[in-house]
């Protein structure tokens, strides 16, 4: 049966995260219209052995196995080219979101009048006073500089058609593929919808950019310097 849903997780360096982010899984994704795929993406931990001794058990789930970590977004990319679902998603392997939620988004799918025109995203609620802040600033900013009304960009999950899937080119390999996600969705006049999402605190280790104020400088200089390339790239394919 060709699934309804693929659900791209990537995971790097999450060994210890795994084993709750399969339980958590099999409450809600364990059916015959979903698979989930987990991105293991260039992990120097124990990922791989811990991905080959769990998933026998859970018979919706597979692995994608990236030998050498290229970055957040060609993890996804990877998942992504490896699904079969009609519908596509992508959500975090920390755990600070539910792999489930993915399944209050594809119900927007099943309700929509035309499925291929929708994209999908989180609305998060739980997070810290600092990073609402921050995440305001950012939206605020990208939506003055490509001119569309953009807001919680790295929210989870992010969900849309196979069909927007395949007008991609040139995607980034790194955390601006969330933007350059939502960015087309709103380009191409697709229906944005957004499903509440409560995020949460990581189970275990930390996140590999939002630690300090020093990491978030690095990342808004990543992010700035790509919405540059973005707009530019796109201008002269106008």
């Amino acid at each position: 049966m060709t699934p309804r849903l693929s659900v791209v997780i990537p995971a790097y360096n999450e060994a210890k995260n795994l084993p709750l982010l399969l339980e958590r899984a099999a409450a809600s994704l364990a059916r015959p219209d979903v698979e989930l795929l987990i991105v293991n993406n260039g992990s120097k931990d124990d990922s791989e052995a811990v991905l080959a001794e769990l998933l026998p058990r859970y018979p919706f789930a597979r692995s994608v196995n990236v030998p050498v970590n290229q970055g957040y977004g060609f993890g996804i990319l990877s998942g992504l080219r490896a699904a079969a679902g009609e519908v596509l998603a992508w959500t975090h392997a920390d755990n600070q979101t539910d792999p489930g939620d993915t399944i209050r988004g594809l119900e927007r799918f099943d309700k929509a009048a035309d499925p291929t025109r929708l994209f999908v995203k989180g609305r998060r609620s739980g997070r810290p006073p600092a990073d609402v802040l921050f995440t305001f600033g950012m939206s605020v900013f990208e939506t003055v500089l490509m001119g569309k009304s953009m807001s919680d960009i790295n929210a989870q999950p992010t969900m849309f058609h196979r069909k927007f899937w395949e007008t991609w080119t040139r995607p980034p390999h790194d955390f601006s593929l969330d933007l350059y996600a939502y960015y087309l969705a709103r380009r191409a006049g697709l229906t944005v919808e957004r499903v509440p999402v409560h995020f949460g605190q990581r189970a275990h280790g930390v996140s590999h950019w939002n630690v300090n104020w020093q990491g978030k400088v690095k990342f808004i200089r990543r992010t700035l310097d790509y919405s540059f390339q973005l707009k530019r790239e796109l201008k002269e394919l106008a």
